[in-house]
């Protein structure tokens, strides 16, 4: 019931003149007469906007539109009689019969008054319900139909127990209200305590009731007494509860504010203290990092903690060693961004076109990296996954990142993990040591200002295992689990940090070298290297823009076509990546780019003779499957970094004892097919029409080409075996078949 004032409350009289007599809040007409009087059958009606009227209730009402004001003033000239009709939406300047509500009250216009600001006021007074019928004029003013709105307050039996205990309970709930709000006058309780009749009591709350206008409407509308008692003293209940836990709420801050001013005399006391021992307080260092933390979103634990150890700080001597150790460590908590992200830019197709910009192929990369944005966009709260990219170098894997935070809107951190043999490094040192400081993780969180950036930890792969000074891959094991590192613990910060949103992205050349735990906690992706138009593809859209720049060369100054570009990734560089393409494509944009500064003839088109004056004799000369087919000699499949490539396994025989000779630079596993697939060869000598005595009487000598590269794997073993079954068969194999596979004692060819 905080619409009680004491203007509303008792008089008007600040509105009035000194000789105007006092208008009463409440009518003081009898309750049956007022029943009993009779409405018209056509009233003016007068929107009325954030109030109810209610009968027997008198309210001041601001007069603002042209309409309402003539319909005031010509109405108070004449009967005085007006129909009240409260307004469904507040914001509508100009009501129609639609925007109106259908039950109002018939009013009677006591006073019209002219303010100081210009304003007109009309104190009005509730007689009767009414119910509009039709809204047949809008000029002036409006004018409706209306028809009397039948209640059942004269059915009551007012002296029945339970109405009367009804209506106590309301009128004392009033009451006890009103003594429990300050901004109420104490005269209210009385005001309230003298109302003797039933409806008026009911009405005079509900008109007075804190809540919405359309829950007062309802009750307006409502034509049972008791029904409608019953839904005040509910309200009334409501707003009780409200101010007792306001009343809860202010005791608990004074005792705060008592407690927060007790501290403040302590603090200044034992300021002065510090300025006689001749000690500096430092107060706006202080200061700066309280108003710095009085806007941290950290959690109650941080601040406690960063309370703490403030408090620490100020008993201290700025001269001591400590001080500064202190500042340091209060200055890394406030400065970390604590529950501070970066939004999210969950635009897919912006997302898929940023990678593509970047990035030419590396479609499975790019696909994750749209699922996750499409997880986001459905789950706000999903945790960040964690990538890790393995590939030769140059691939683009870290380079991949930037985009990848570009894409998602995020910041962007790097951090190179190749040879950190420290643990500390990762999870700092403890703040007791001398220049102690936090571990890279936490630091590069502090300058990115956000907590879910991308970041990238290159190299994971390059990362020492145990250590005397620890074990970083122990500490990894920590940060990139989804559930552990909710609450990563960092040394120096002495309390937990939640990198959950934090998306991490490892590279590694191999596996190999990682802990296999720690690799079973990423989402591995293999960049194992582009194709031969993938890497035309990237010259031509990232490499020679970017070299052509570098050098200040125009694109019309220098043109590489397709088949030169082919050529120089064929016969010039032997990679997974495009590094080295990169440098041979900035030599021939070096070698012409004197020709443009000394205004001399070149070629602006390159043609193969410069690819080989530039670039000097081809570097690498790809094996080609031999024109001669000779019997013993088989054409094999082999996987390197770099792509596929063909091996020619070759078998001689000449007669001796049946021994067999490996020669080529193979590895154990490659000499152990060849002995199977010998072995197999014997064994099942009848079925290829060969004689089981010859293999006593020949000595078989196997090779692979180009010994000075080391080759291992069982992939070679039905290659071996067709070569042997060529050999000694002497069937020619065709040079145009190449296969791979894995030979078993059984004869199965397993997969690769």
């Amino acid at each position: 019931m905080d619409n009680f004032t004491d203007k509303n409350l008792l008089e008007f009289s600040d509105l009035l003149d000194g000789d105007t007599e006092l208008i009463p809040l409440l009518s003081n007409e009898d309750e049956a007469l007022m029943h009993t009087e009779k409405i018209p059958d056509e009233l003016p009606i007068l929107p009325l906007r954030n109030n109810v009227l209610f009968p027997g209730v008198v309210i001041p009402i601001t007069v603002g539109r042209d309409k309402s004001i003539k319909l005031i003033k010509d109405t108070y000239a004449g009967d005085k009689t007006i129909g009240v009709l409260s307004q469904r939406d507040i914001e509508v300047e100009d009501p129609g019969a639609e925007d109106l509500f259908n039950v109002g009250t018939v009013a009677q216009i006591m006073k019209i008054l002219q303010m100081p600001d210009g304003s007109t006021t009309a104190i009005i007074q509730g007689k009767k319900r009414f119910r509009m019928i039709e809204l047949h004029q809008t000029d002036p003013y409006f004018k409706a139909k209306v028809a009397p709105f039948e209640t059942l307050e004269h059915e009551i039996d007012k002296e029945d127990k339970s109405f009367k205990a009804l209506i106590s309970r309301v009128k004392d709930m009033a009451m006890q209200i009103i003594k429990m709000s300050p901004n109420i006058p104490s005269d209210a309780a009385f005001a309230i305590k003298n109302i003797e009749s039933p409806v008026f009591l009911v009405n005079f709350a509900s008109s007075n009731l804190n809540i919405e206008m359309r829950e007062k409407q309802k009750l307006l509308e409502i034509s049972d007494l008791v029904e409608r008692a019953n839904e005040v003293l509910k309200a009334l209940s409501r707003e009780m509860q409200v101010l007792e836990l306001k009343n809860q709420i202010q005791d608990k801050v004074k005792t705060d504010l008592d407690k927060q001013q007790r501290d403040f005399l302590l603090n200044q006391q034992l300021k002065t203290i510090q300025e006689e021992l001749g000690g500096s307080p430092y107060e706006q260092e202080i200061n700066e990092m309280k108003e710095i933390a009085s806007h941290k979103k950290w959690s109650k634990e941080v601040a406690d903690i960063f309370e703490s150890e403030l408090r620490k700080l100020q008993r201290m001597n700025p001269q001591a060693a400590e001080y500064s150790i202190q500042v340091n460590y209060l200055e890394m908590l406030v400065e970390l961004p604590w529950n501070e992200f970066t939004e999210d830019n969950l635009d897919l197709n912006n997302a898929q076109r940023i990678l593509d910009e970047d990035h030419y192929g590396l479609q499975k990369i790019k696909e994750r990296i749209i699922e996750h944005l499409a997880v986001i966009k459905l789950k706000k709260d999903h945790k960040a996954p964690i990538l890790c990219l393995v590939g030769p170098p140059g691939v683009g894997k870290t380079s991949l990142g930037k985009s990848v935070a570009r894409s998602l809107g995020r910041k962007y951190i790097r951090m190179s993990l190749g040879g950190v043999r420290d643990e500390a490094e990762l999870r700092g040192h403890r703040k007791t040591y001398i220049g102690a400081m936090p571990g890279r993780i936490i630091q590069n969180l502090k300058k990115a200002k956000s907590s879910n950036p991308v970041f990238v930890l290159d190299e994971i792969d390059k990362v020492s295992g145990n250590t005397i000074q620890g074990d970083p891959q122990a500490a990894l094991l920590e940060i990139l689990d989804p559930e552990q590192n909710i609450e990563f613990h960092d040394n120096y910060l002495e309390v937990n940090y939640d990198l959950s949103k934090v998306m991490f992205i490892a590279t590694a050349n191999t596996l190999n070298t990682v802990h296999p735990a720690l690799r079973d906690r990423m989402e591995v992706i293999d960049l194992s290297g582009y194709l031969l138009e993938e890497k035309v593809e990237i010259a031509r859209r990232h490499l020679l823009p970017r070299q052509l720049d570098e050098h200040g060369v125009k694109k019309n100054q220098m043109r590489f076509p397709k088949d030169i570009i082919r050529k120089i990734i064929s016969d010039y560089t032997r990679e997974a990546g495009v590094r080295s393409l990169e440098k041979s494509l900035a030599k021939v944009i070096r070698s012409n780019v004197k020709f443009i500064a000394m205004n001399e003839k070149y070629n602006k088109k390159v043609l193969p003779e410069d690819i080989r004056k530039f670039l000097g004799p081809v570097k690498f000369q790809r094996d080609r499957v031999l024109s001669n087919q000779v019997a013993g000699v088989v054409t094999g499949l082999a996987w390197t970094a770099v792509g596929g490539e063909i091996l020619f396994i070759e078998v001689s025989l000449s007669r001796g004892k049946g021994t067999l000779t490996l020669t080529g630079n193979l590895g154990d596993v490659m000499k152990e097919s060849a002995t199977l697939a010998y072995e197999y060869l014997k064994a099942h000598a009848s079925m290829l029409g060969i004689n089981d005595d010859v293999f006593g009487k020949w000595n078989v000598h196997i090779h692979v080409p180009e010994g000075a590269t080391p080759k291992d794997g069982p992939s070679a073993g039905i290659t071996m075996f067709t070569a042997l079954a060529s050999a000694f068969t002497q069937r020619k194999v065709r040079s145009k078949l190449a296969m791979t596979g894995e030979i078993t004692l059984r004869g199965k060819v397993l997969p690769v």
